[in-house]
């Protein structure tokens, strides 16, 4: 301090930092503006580098999948319907089958009666049949009386023996016929 000279401060503003950035107004939209197009710009360069578009790739393959999905539908759609007609087919058989069946059985009820009807005419022919036999044998044996008298006794004795084998005979057979 040389001298008299009063040594003057600066008067000190009240201005902030910021108040400061906003009087250049030209210099912060310069920067924001060269960011914006170095960041375009990157996108490009990477675009570029990278060789594809994924706007393009994810709209193609997009509709791939969906026409995959369509093709699937349509498929699913005929298989029902080749399904049902199969089904629709089973059914038609099973009522035709069931339909054999109940014919089947109306048959075998009406054999099954006709089979007893004839069992119990065949019953009643050999009844008949072994009456008969009795009734001759025992008109055969009443004729022989007059002759075995002729005859000597040992002529006699077998024809009753032969009368007897005869009823005995007649007797097994209706056992076995019922």
């Amino acid at each position: 301090m040389d001298g008299d000279e009063p040594v003057r401060a600066r008067p000190r503003s009240n201005r902030s930092p910021l108040h400061e950035i906003g009087q250049q107004p030209i210099l912060i939209t310069a920067v924001a503006l060269a960011l914006v197009i170095l960041g375009i710009g990157g996108i490009f360069v990477w675009r570029a580098y990278s060789g594809s578009t994924p706007e393009p790739e994810r709209l193609t393959a997009s509709r791939l999948q969906q026409a995959r999905v369509a093709q699937a539908s349509e498929q699913l759609i005929e298989k029902t319907k080749g399904i049902e007609a199969t089904q629709q087919q089973s059914v038609d058989q099973l009522q035709v089958v069931q339909d054999q069946l109940l014919t089947m059985q109306r048959l075998l009820t009406a054999q099954q009666t006709e089979t007893r009807k004839l069992t119990e005419q065949v019953g009643t022919l050999t009844s008949t049949l072994d009456n008969l036999r009795q009734s001759f044998a025992s008109t055969t044996a009443g004729d022989d009386k007059p002759a075995a008298r002729e005859t000597p006794r040992r002529s006699r004795s077998r024809a009753t023996t032969n009368n007897r084998n005869r009823s005995k005979a007649a007797a097994v057979q209706r056992k076995r016929s019922r």
